[in-house]
């Protein structure tokens, strides 16, 4: 075995154990503040879709009639869904009434540390990230309908989530696995 091949040996061994490591010390709860483990809770799923979202984002209110539309249509095939809450001041009653109001299937977690956020790679909410297993295979917009701050299209022409959970679900690979948010910062949470 040369240097170079027992090298990245070590590194892919290191990989994985920092991902166990990640994925055994997550902490998010439910709307009862239970700390509960999203992979367990979405065993047998084929996919597991994390939606971040903020009671008082104006972008990721806008996207709630989206969200439902992409739930119905992917939940019966099998694909678990999830809102979750970075906020830390957003509370499980100021969650519940902002599910209710804007018609969420989909059960809430809050992630007040935002472990699970830093995991998914999310920065804005809205933002999509998809994990087959625990692997994520996508992170990113839902859609292209907002370019940027405040230069909305008045409806999108890619619709990058539910592509990417067209091909998870057909078994062949995600064409675009990572696309740019438009929304508020995640990390403006914490402050």
């Amino acid at each position: 075995m040369g240097a170079r091949s027992f090298f990245l040996r070590v590194i892919v061994f290191w990989m994985h154990w920092f991902t166990v490591l990640a994925f055994s010390s997550l902490t998010v709860f439910d709307l009862d503040n239970r700390a509960i483990d999203p992979f367990k809770a979405a065993a047998g799923a084929r996919a597991t879709v994390f939606l971040f979202t903020a009671t008082d984002c104006p972008i990721s209110n806008r996207y709630a009639p989206e969200v439902q539309r992409v739930y119905r249509a992917f939940a019966p095939k099998g694909v678990r869904f999830f809102l979750v809450y970075p906020n830390p001041a957003d509370t499980p009653d100021a969650i519940r009434v902002h599910a209710k109001s804007f018609g969420y299937a989909a059960d809430a977690l809050r992630d007040p540390k935002q472990e699970l956020a830093k995991l998914a790679s999310a920065t804005v909410t809205p933002e999509a990230a998809i994990f087959t297993g625990q692997r994520l295979v996508y992170h990113g917009r839902i859609d292209d309908r907002f370019v940027d701050l405040g230069l909305e299209r008045p409806a999108p022409t890619v619709h990058d989530l539910a592509d990417a959970l067209t091909a998870v679900v057909a078994g062949v690979p995600i064409a675009h696995p990572a696309t740019q948010a438009v929304g508020c910062f995640i990390a403006d949470f914490a402050r």
